[in-house]
């Protein structure tokens, strides 16, 4: 039996993908076709299976609505789960409510999912609350044209010039000196304090304020375009005390972040707290080894090692993803004691209830084989190097210098990634960063085939370069090029705190 379609409505909220709902990111997980307008941040998407089918909606047009609605009917008729995915709210300033009625007619099931609205969400990221005990306990929004075109205006000026507490517009910006104008005209005191804000709840934010006198002014002034939210009223005095997503010590720096994709949360992460726009462009890949007999080879023997090594928490991924294949018992890795070169490949090993014997003072590799030679006498020591296929042959001669036998086993492979499925690669072409960071040798010679470094440098001249160590260092000294900052610790933690660090020294010069 054909199972039925279902058509979920579902609202993206403001911008920022962290501020999608539960109910809506559970939905995304599930579709089977996923439609969703322009406005929608583009990161939203790898929430999709790898399976669904991604379908940019039409243009915002009576038209283009109405085939927005026939194909949701006709996919929901296939038997899919279909979600249609807007900025804002689907019921709020949007189509949701004609496409709920097209859907009901067509005796279609659909969910409205809330989005979380940017009218109240954008002043809170811009410090100026709605309303307040002291300003007052009222708001209006509004969204159209204040202007005098042949279109004529869509808000009543006279209207919203009367109405007591704060007023809200959702309009471009350009749209800041007509609205002006307009409300002065109507009675409204040309001192009352307004500000605007673009590009809300991303790290590239940015917002502007003075009076409704002086708005437009100040806003062209700095560059604002586009789709923007402007507040009036007494509030917006708050700001200069409640300013706390601008104000955070990477806010209006773009950062562009090269690790793998499935690896590059934890980073993205901490850049975000700090107020950094992220760009993830992936680089790097992770793929099995060309030659997997001998790693294979080497498994089936782990009882001859006293030590095994692993360099990488990716390594770690690698290597037992071959093991539980030739085992079914995590006990038979044996009484080996484990090394791991830093905390991320610790904490891997650890989550496999495995107890790590040595990881080194300083996170890389060369500090391993001294600690290990500290540890104990390495004399015929026979240990198992687990790391990329492509490495630095330092950490195996120092060991094999201090009399072990060493085995350097390649369990997994970097290969470039070339895809661009959130836009971020073109938009760091186009337009450039502020940082570039690397975490490993590997990202630095991919993105260097991918986007010539020394010639994106000599584009974009306020690009700056940050690694995570000495080693990812060395592979930028091959290009004859240095960071502005290296990692200390050389750890995700510690590449941030060091953005985090001279920024606040770029700041203050």
């Amino acid at each position: 039996m054909k199972s039925k379609g279902m058509v979920y409505l579902v609202g993206a909220g403001p911008g920022d993908a962290q501020l999608l709902t539960v109910r809506g990111a559970e939905l995304l997980h599930r579709a089977d076709v996923l439609v969703h307008d322009a406005r929608v941040n583009p990161e939203l998407l790898r929430l999709a299976p790898a399976s669904a089918q991604i379908l940019p909606h039409p243009a915002d047009t009576p038209a283009a609505h109405d085939k927005l609605g026939e194909l949701l009917i006709h996919l929901a008729a296939g038997g899919k789960c279909v979600v249609h995915l807007q900025a804002g709210d689907p019921f709020v300033f949007g189509n949701g409510g004609e496409l709920a009625t097209r859907l009901a007619a067509a005796g279609v099931a659909f969910e409205v999912v809330p989005g979380v609205l940017p009218f109240t969400t954008v002043p809170n990221h811009a410090g100026i609350p709605l309303t307040h005990r002291a300003h007052c306990s009222s708001f209006t929004v509004v969204t159209g044209r204040p202007d005098s075109s042949p279109a004529g205006s869509d808000i009543d000026c006279a209207q919203l010039a009367r109405a007591p507490g704060t007023k809200v517009l959702l309009a471009d910006a350009q749209h800041i000196a007509p609205l002006a104008e307009r409300l002065v005209a109507e009675g409204l005191a040309p001192t009352t304090p307004a500000a605007v804000t673009c590009h809300g709840t991303a790290g590239s934010q940015q917002t502007v304020a003075g009076t409704l006198a002086d708005l437009a002014a100040h806003a062209s002034r700095a560059g604002l375009a586009g789709p923007a939210v402007t507040v009036i009223g007494s509030v917006v005095g708050l700001r200069d005390r409640l300013n706390w997503f601008e104000s955070r010590p990477l806010s209006g720096r773009r950062v562009v972040v090269t690790r793998a994709r499935d690896q590059a949360a934890p980073l993205t992460r901490l850049l975000q707290e700090r107020g950094a726009e992220v760009l993830e462009v992936p680089c790097i890949r992770i793929a099995p080894p060309t030659d997997h007999q001998t790693l294979v080879e080497v498994i089936a023997g782990l009882n001859a090692y006293d030590w095994i090594i692993f360099t990488s928490a990716n390594g770690v991924t690698s290597f037992f993803n071959f093991f539980f294949k030739a085992f079914d018992d995590l006990r038979d890795i044996g009484g080996v004691r484990l090394a791991a070169v830093g905390p991320a490949t610790a904490a891997k090993l650890t989550a496999l209830h495995l107890h790590v014997d040595l990881t080194p003072k300083d996170y890389v590799g060369r500090q391993i084989a001294r600690d290990l030679a500290a540890y104990e006498s390495l004399e015929n020591r026979r240990i198992l190097v687990l790391r990329a296929e492509v490495a630095n042959p330092e950490l195996p001669k120092l060991l094999e210098d201090e009399g072990a036998i060493v085995d350097d086993v390649a369990c997994y492979r970097t290969i470039a990634e070339t895809d661009d499925t959130n836009g971020a690669a073109a938009r760091l072409a186009a337009s450039g960063a502020d940082w570039v960071t690397f975490t490993s040798g590997s990202t630095v010679e991919h993105f260097h085939r991918r986007f010539d470094l020394p010639a994106l440098l000599q584009r974009f001249p306020q690009l700056r370069l940050a690694t995570i160590g000495p080693e990812t260092t060395q592979t930028l000294a091959a290009l004859k090029l240095k960071p502005a900052v290296e990692a200390r610790p050389h750890t995700v933690e510690g590449l941030a705190a060091a953005l985090e660090r001279a920024q606040s020294r770029s700041r203050k010069a």
